[in-house]
């Protein structure tokens, strides 16, 4: 018993020596963009379109020219995160020029939808949604 705890001791230990910017490398920036996107998800939620309009990227917002536009697009098109049921983190890709993290929905109307969130880095090193690609499966949810 006494060398279990002196284990668990020594790895806290070793732990904490490590500094926090080597820690926070090993886990990249997955926490940061799903914060961006789950803000995002809960100013739609709110129908604070200039709030939801503040975390895409300087692109889309100069595409778009104004929250009531985007609120145009969002409703047109991306009926599923903008009142979803269910939202799900998926798998994170980092292998290309810019991160993409997948989030599982299901829509108001039942579907699930597969939605491919890419993400760009701004110069503070906050995180912004460049971009969103839907994905609808066939079947209804249960």
């Amino acid at each position: 018993m006494r060398s279990h705890i002196f284990r668990l001791f020594m790895l806290g230990f070793l732990f904490a020596a490590v500094p926090q910017h080597v820690r926070a490398e090993k886990t990249g920036p997955v926490d940061d963009i799903r914060s961006t996107i789950s803000m995002q998800l809960e100013a739609f939620q709110r129908d604070d379109w200039a709030g939801a309009f503040a975390y895409a990227s300087p692109v889309l917002q100069r595409i778009f020219g104004s929250p009531e536009r985007f609120r145009d697009m969002v409703l047109g098109g991306y009926r599923a995160v903008y009142r979803p049921q269910q939202v799900v983190f998926r798998d994170f890709d980092s292998s290309g020029p810019r991160p993409v993290q997948i989030v599982f929905f299901i829509g108001p109307d039942g579907l699930a939808y597969l939605a491919a969130y890419e993400m760009e880095q701004q110069p503070d090193g906050s995180w912004r949604i460049a971009g969103v690609q839907m994905i609808s499966a066939e079947a209804k949810s249960a």
